[in-house]
């Protein structure tokens, strides 16, 4: 099974961290926010990645091709332009295909453009590139497997500016666009899909996939939510990118749960 992140907006909101990074790829410590969303789904298993970019997706090719030299000590002989390494202080065994889905594609157009990649899966994992939590990848596939419907969110408690989702048990039966205030679930993205939902989708470069696409599911009746009641966040404005840098240097992050 697949894990597509969406990797290709353009970040505005927290364009006052930087302007000159693609959102997936602003630091939490020394390492972009991508790669701890990477690593949890490593941790349960999930090493397969396919990649959505768009804006400045060179800058996040060029990090995992460099991905070692990034992170380790090594000599480089530039005579002969060998490397010898005397650290290996990164070992991951992961396999990313890096997806070009366009500039100015919306998440659904995205997804869409991927299907080549995922499509023979009977499931797929759907997540955001800017977002950490402490969900357990494990529970949530056995609870997508258990209830048959074409696709889970994975529902997390807001801090109040997100869309609501409007739930009867589990079942999703409304998906409210950020509301002013809410108490109850929101998405936290973290989505498992069977192969059909990609049967909703189109290539229309306009194509929101919160909109349209989930609406539709919802309205078939075939989507329902795992509830996590740990740590979500994600990072989307100034405040966040330091909250959750300083969750990391003090040793007091939740999402990470990898050795």
């Amino acid at each position: 099974m697949k894990t597509v992140i969406l990797a290709g907006g353009y970040g505005t909101r927290i364009r006052d961290v930087t302007h000159d990074l693609p959102k997936p790829m602003i630091p939490v410590g020394n390492y972009p926010i991508i790669w701890h969303i990477m690593k949890q789904y490593a941790h349960y298993g999930m090493k397969e990645f396919v990649l959505c970019l768009g804006y400045k997706s060179e800058v996040i090719k060029d990090y995992f091709l460099n991905y070692q030299k990034r992170h380790d000590d090594f000599t480089f002989d530039l005579r002969t332009e060998s490397i010898q390494n005397h650290t290996n202080r990164l070992v991951d065994d992961w396999k990313i295909t890096f997806a070009e889905t366009g500039l100015n594609s919306l998440t659904g157009a995205r997804v869409f453009r991927v299907k080549e990649y995922i499509e023979k899966d009977a499931y797929f994992m759907l997540t955001y590139g800017d977002g950490v939590s402490n969900v357990d990848i494990k529970k949530l596939i056995e609870f997508h497997k258990s209830h048959g419907k074409l696709m889970t969110v994975t529902g997390a408690h807001p801090p109040g500016r997100f869309g609501e989702l409007d739930l009867a048990e589990n079942q999703v039966i409304g998906f409210n666009e950020k509301p002013q205030a809410t108490e109850g679930w929101i998405s936290s993205g973290f989505f498992v899909c069977s192969r059909k939902v990609l049967d909703y989708l189109t290539p229309n470069e306009d194509l929101i996939f919160e909109k349209e696409p989930i609406e539709n599911i919802v309205r078939d009746g075939q989507m329902m939510a795992y509830k996590h009641h740990g740590f979500w966040h994600p990072m989307d404005t100034s405040r966040d990118y330091q909250l959750l840098n300083q969750l990391w240097e003090n040793k007091n992050a939740p999402w990470k749960i990898w050795q």
